[in-house]
């Protein structure tokens, strides 16, 4: 199965949040080899959060590479001298207001997987665990990390 958020999204503990949802609605992506969707609506208690519209976006886009990258042949010692990676990318933007009377500006959070060619297929596992334990970190402090953001404090 392909990366397909469904909507809506449940989005993880913050505070002064209360059970946060975001319905999304299928948008195009400005890269062609990217799915994205925009926030249409919000649920759950978030005072103050807008949804996505052109001056202030709320967007959620996957890109995968261009051109896949694959292992090349090893040399006389049986080792591979240069491994290509495939780089992936998830990004959000969120339009947030720097200061009272100003427009919008732009938020970005990008995730960016670097996968060794060929590990794909040599050691899925390993990059599944990877991916796991990110996602886990982010949401077991996925409030510890807006207080942070938030505060400056680590």
């Amino acid at each position: 199965m392909s990366f397909t958020l469904t909507t809506p999204i449940t989005g993880l503990a913050q505070t002064g949040f209360t059970a946060p949802t975001y319905t999304l609605v299928s948008d195009l992506s400005p890269d062609n080899n990217g799915k994205q969707v925009a926030i249409s609506a919000l649920g759950g208690t978030q005072t103050g959060v807008t949804a996505h519209s052109v001056s202030s976006p709320f967007l959620i886009n996957m890109i995968r590479p261009k051109v896949f990258q694959s292992l090349g042949k090893p040399n006389l010692n049986g080792l591979i001298s240069k491994v290509p990676v495939n780089v992936f990318k998830l990004i959000t933007l969120k339009g947030v207001t720097p200061a009272v009377n100003q427009p919008y500006q732009k938020l970005q959070i990008t995730t960016t997987i670097a996968v060794p060619a060929g590990a794909d297929t040599y050691d899925a596992a390993n990059i599944r665990a990877a991916l796991s334990a990110h996602g886990g970190a982010i949401s077991q402090q996925a409030a510890g990390l807006g207080d942070t953001l938030i505060s400056g404090i680590v």
